[in-house]
Parts: structure tokens; sequence; C-alpha cells
């Protein structure tokens, strides 16, 4: 948003600094300013980046707080200046308002003002308008925006003849059609709150007006309103009804309770001012106690100045004394200084020195505990005015229980050329149907960001195809990527976290002699999961089972450690191409982490290296294609040869016209390596090893090549 420094300076007549010093301190407080422009009629525009948790700053008094806060000079109160009471010119009952939403509207201040003109601004209004570049609509409508630019608290300006009876704030009825101010029309449910009379809605409560009763050219008698509202109730209805206001963006982060007089004051004043016409009546304040309590009437908070040095370290301000202790920068003064010009109310204890009772503002709703009084004497007080010490430590550096087998799974990945990626906890209901368990279900968010992140992430999947994706927007063509991280699954009433794992590979595979790149990408990813796999105790396998509907149909597995499933990959389907414009296969991988966390990791042994030949001997035998080379190694090492030092496929060949080998069969040649450690063999050890052999290659149903 943007502010004027001039009308920072109307709030703070002594302010010390030009506005370029105003900027940086401002920035050093955290009320960031990323811009200094000239503004139209003296002085600067702040172009600021507020946090969503300063509500309070989002306006010209609230910035001016900060900056009293910070130069300890006099801040113009609102209660006894332009929101100070308005005294009626004219009599007359007050307005009749009741509350029936209870537990969503808190308080709403209702004001009647009759024998309005609706005409411009003038003044003041029109000049920092002017300066801020700021729409003018019409008077009354100009100055209720005027008023939530001064201290952040909406209102609102009704035609009070459009009105039938009191006003009404409820629940919508469900059904219930209300056209606003936009021209938009809009059909409500039970859970949006409005401001209705005794038949109709009037608007959208905390979003936007209606639009049957704007104020117009012909407008003459107005009702002026302000109220609190439910923060959680107006964030629903602004994103039911896609309507993002400025109202809504106050109103849904937690507005000022005690803010509705101030500022129905205000605007009641200035349209007087501005349109002509009398006050009619006493303010209308209705208030419920319930909702009070839990804003601006909230318990007190024990600050101890003890914690606040203990916490905050030593500062530049510190003195050593004679006696040689030390005496603390922030001493129970600037404490009580800086705490007292943010708006608290600090009433010593009377038990323990240093010990105060603080009674928070009402606009903070974001203050909670005594910790977060720590933080604003600190930042009021400027983290550059800390001295630069390291914080005590005793104790040892102790690892994260599956500290050791989450570095083997990252160490094995890099080395085998993946890179690490971190993608969102969040994905679109669409992926998490597509990518998730169908059997615990994907877990949605009460209140999401978006439709694109309503859900938490039950898989990592979708992330990689993702990134794998806008590599590829990025003629990055060749991609070999990780990531380790959590997922979680159930029902929002119960959510249960464990560590994924997934792989994300594209691009050709270099030196390959198989005729189709997917082919070559499909048994690197597979040979991937293999070493990967390896570095824990089990024994790796795979099976085609049936995949889910991501996968291209027959060019998947899953993969199995002990014979229990832990994972599975492959190709991603046509479907899954299509949306993200692939151009070429891609292979995904999906791996559940936590059962690798939970398992040992396999010990390597070592041992001398022999002095003695060693002896090869292939064996060149036809298989029928049933049979996979894990079963014929498996069976190799169960004969438990101790010179048997390595078991390794040579070739593979098929014959497509069925000549050399019969369709349906392979030829594969394995090679055997001997070696002794103590001993160089015999011709009669390997011959008989060799016999071993291939009576074991002939009951796997091999036959032997001439």
């Amino acid at each position: 948003m943007d502010i004027l420094t001039r009308w920072l300076r109307f709030y703070l007549p002594e302010l010390p600094v030009d506005d370029t010093q105003l900027a940086e301190d401002l920035t050093l407080r955290g009320i960031a300013v990323e811009g200094i422009f000239p503004a139209e009629g003296g002085g600067s525009r702040f172009e600021m980046d507020i946090t969503t948790n300063r509500v309070d700053a989002m306006n010209h008094y609230g910035v001016a707080r900060e900056a009293a806060a910070i130069y300890n000079v006099p801040l113009s109160p609102l209660k006894d200046g332009i929101a100070a009471p308005v005294a009626a010119t004219k009599s007359g009952k007050g307005f009749p308002v009741c509350i029936e939403a209870r537990d969503l509207c808190g308080r709403f201040t209702a004001r009647v003002i009759r024998g309005v003109s609706v005409t411009p601004v003038t003044g003041i209004i029109a000049e920092y308008f002017a300066a801020l570049g700021q729409k003018s609509i019409s008077g009354p409508v100009d100055v209720t925006n005027f008023g939530w630019l001064a201290m952040g608290q909406p209102t609102h300006v009704f035609d009070l003849d459009t009105l039938e009876g009191g006003v009404v704030v409820r629940r919508a009825r469900a059904g219930e059609k209300l056209r606003l101010l936009d021209g938009s029309e809009h059909t409500l449910v039970e859970d949006d709150l409005v401001i209705a009379d005794e038949n109709k809605a009037l608007g959208l409560a905390g979003v936007m007006g209606g639009w049957d009763s704007r104020v117009t050219e012909a407008t003459k008698n107005i009702l002026v309103e302000a109220a609190w509202f439910d923060p959680a109730a107006i964030r629903a209805s602004s994103r039911r009804h896609g309507l993002h206001t400025d109202a809504s963006h106050r109103f849904e982060r937690g507005a000022d309770f005690d803010a509705a007089p101030l500022a129905n004051n205000l605007v009641t004043r200035m349209v007087a001012e501005q349109a002509g016409g009398d006050v009619a009546g006493p303010l209308v304040d209705v208030i419920v106690p319930e909702l009070q309590s839990k804003t601006a009437e909230r318990a007190p908070i024990l600050l101890r100045v003890s914690e606040v040095q203990r916490h905050l370290g030593t500062t530049l301000e510190d003195a050593v004394l004679e006696s040689g202790s030390r005496t603390s920068g922030l001493n129970e003064e600037v404490v009580a200084q800086y705490l007292s010009a943010l708006g608290c109310e600090l009433t010593p204890t009377g038990v323990i020195a240093g010990e105060f009772s603080v009674k928070l503002p009402s606009w903070r709703l974001d203050i909670e505990r005594e910790i977060d009084l720590i933080e604003e004497i600190a930042r009021v007080y400027g983290y550059n005015r800390f001295a630069d010490t390291l914080p005590a430590f005793a104790g040892s550096v102790r690892e994260l229980p599956h500290a050791e087998q989450e570095h083997a799974i990252r160490s094995t990945l890099r080395a085998l050329g993946y890179s690490e990626v971190v993608s969102s906890t969040f994905l679109s209901a669409e992926d998490a149907a597509l990518y998730g368990d169908p059997v615990d279900g994907a877990v949605p968010m009460g209140n999401p960001l978006s439709e694109e992140a309503g859900m938490l992430r039950s898989s990592l999947a979708a992330a990689q195809v993702g990134i794998l994706a806008k590599n590829l927007t990025r003629d990055v063509n060749n991609v070999r990527i990780f990531e380790l991280g959590t997922v979680f699954t159930g029902t929002t009433a119960e959510v249960h976290e464990q560590a994924g794992l997934s792989l994300g590979a594209t691009g050709g595979v270099a030196g390959t002699s198989l005729h189709r790149a997917e082919d070559a990408l499909f048994f690197e990813v597979k040979g991937t999961l293999e070493k990967l796999l390896a570095v824990f105790e089990g024994e790796v396998s795979f099976e085609a089972k049936p995949l889910p509907a991501w996968m291209v149909e027959g060019r998947g597995a899953t993969v199995l450690l002990d014979g229990k499933k832990v994972g599975l990959f492959g190709e991603l389907s046509a479907a899954g191409m299509g949306k993200h414009k692939f151009k070429q296969p891609c292979i995904i991988g999906e791996v559940n982490a936590q059962a690798l966390l939970t398992r040992k990791l396999r010990q390597p042994l070592s041992r001398d290296l022999s002095r003695f030949q060693p002896v090869e001997r292939d064996f060149s035998f036809i298989f029928p294609d049933g049979v996979q080379w894990h079963a014929v190694e498996s069976r190799l090492q169960q004969l438990n040869i101790n010179e048997l030092q390595r078991i390794e496929p040579v070739e593979i060949f098929r014959d497509p016209k069925g000549k050399a080998v019969a369709a349906g069969s392979y030829s594969l040649l394995t090679r055997v390596i001997f070696q002794s450690a103590d001993h160089t063999l015999t011709d009669e050890e390997i011959t008989g090893w060799a016999e071993r052999i291939t009576s074991t290659l002939k009951e796997l149903g091999g036959t032997q090549r001439a």
C-alpha cells in the first residue's frame, strides 16, 4: 500500500527526521518501505510492504504509531481529534440494530445523517486522493475510503431511504440472491454473513456493500456503519465468492475491535462537512461481550524485564559499572517507553521489581505471549543496536534418529547423478486424486491458498512431474532429480505424516545399445532403485503388478524389499505427457522412505586383495523368456562356492526371426570369476564348480549352447 509522509506528519507534528531517514528506520523495524517517490502537493509517497500479521500498520495512523515509538515523540490521539465523538445536530432516536449472528459479528455501530447533498469531495480528502492516485467515486463513499486509509477501519454508507426497518446482522438464507456494488450477482449460502434490513440482504458483511442500497447523487439520507466481524467468516466468504476487497483484506486479518466507534465518528463528521446535512440522534454501538473478551479485553500478560534482558542479550548501550557488574540498555524505563508507545498499558505487579502486568492493545491480536512482547521490544529498539555475541551452549550435538539413513539415501542418489529438489507441501485435488494413495486418501486444507494448493501432498510424484516440465520448457532436456520429504495421508481430523521419496528422469542415456531411448531410461531408473535399496539390508526384487493410472500400462513395476512393497516406478502416461506438453518420455519413481529409514544399513565388509590369479569361465545358455536374471544370479549364489567372486551377464541375445534362437526364448552369456585367498586354483576345482553351475542352469530350464 502507499503512505503519504505529510499525512504521517499530520499525526506526528514533532517528527524529527526527513523522509529518507524515516523510510530507513521504519524498514529496520519490519515496516518495510520498498520505494520513495515525490508526492503531489509536497512530501513523499512511500510504497510499503506490510506483512499479513501487521494489519494494524496497513494505514497512516498505524505507521505513524510505529514512528512515534521509534523516535519517542507524541502521537496525536484519534479520540480527541478527527475521530472524536460527534454531537447530534438534530434530535432523534438511535437507529435500530440487531446482531443475530453473535458468534460472527462482535460490534456494530450506526449513525444517521439527514439532508445530505452528494457532491465530489474537496479539501484535504481530494488532495490526499490525488497524491495517492486514489479513484474518486462520490463524496460520502470517498469519505469511507479516507477512513480506512487514515486509521485502517473499513466503514460503509447506505442510502437510508432504501432500508426497510432496522439493520439485522445475520447469516444468509440458503439460495438468497445479492447484487453487489461491482454489479455482480451472487447466490449466498448459510455460512455467509450479511448486513440486512428486516426484509432483504443489504451487503456481504466485511466484503462489499449491495447495489440496491448504494449511495447515489439522488441520496438524501445516509446511514453510516462501522463494525467488527470474525476474521475466519470474512475470509471464507471472500474466497467463496472470489472477492478480495480492501475491506476483506483487513477484516480477515483481524481488525481492531475498538476502532468501529472512532471510524464511525470520523466518517460522520467528514460526511457532514463535505455533503452537509444534520447528524440525527446518538451513535448506536451494539457490543457482543463474548467476542469483546477475546479481542479488546484479553487477559493481561506478565512481562519480566529480566526475561527481556535474558532473551535479547547484550546491547551496544550496556554499561559496565565500577563494581564490575553490567547494566543493560534495555532497562525498565526503556521497556515501558516502547510498549506504552505501541499501545500497551503497563502496571507494576508489586511483587518483584521489574515485573509488569501488560494490558494488550485492541489492534494487536498477533501478540499473545510474553515472548511476543519481547520481540516487539527488540524490533522497536532496533536489531542493529544489539552486540554480536554467540549464544551459550552446553551439551553435545545429537543426530536425529534416522540421520544416517537419510544421508545414505541422499549421497547414493547424488553419486548416481541425481539432483535434490524441494517442492511445495500442497497440491491440487486433481493431482492428489491421480498420484495419491487410493486407500489412505489425501487431506484437504481447511483454508487453502488457492485451488492449485488445496490439499496436503500425499505423493511427491506430482511435484517431480511439474519440475521436469519446467526444465523441459527451458530447454533443459536431460534431467535427473529426486526429493526426500514428508507426505500426508488420512483425514482432516487425523493426519498421518511419514517420509516419502520420489525420482524423476527424462532425457537420453549415453552409450546405450537399446533400440528405444525410453527403454534405456526405464532400465536406468530401475538400476538406480536397485543401487539405492542395496544400501539397506534385504533382498531387492521387482514385480509387474497393476500400475496406477498415471503410468503407461506394461511400462512400470512394483519395487519389493524382502518381498514387501516399498515403491513403484514407471513411464508417465500419454495423458500426463499431454497435460504438461512433454515431447520425450519421463520415468517417475516413488519409494516409501519411511520403510527405509527404519531399516538397518548394509554394513560393507573389507578384506585383503588376493595375490592369486583369478579365473574366468563363460556359460552360454538359452532360457525361456519367463526366466529372469535375478533368478539366475540368486540360484548361483545359493551354491555357496566361497571362491565364486563375481557373477555378471555379458550378453543377452534375441533373434526376431526365430532362427538362431527360437521365439519366446533368449540367449544368455553368463561370466563367473573364481579366485582363492590362499592358493592357486587347480583344474579339478574349477571343473567341479563349472559342472555344478551347468547343472543348476539346466535345472532353471536352460539349454546349453554348443
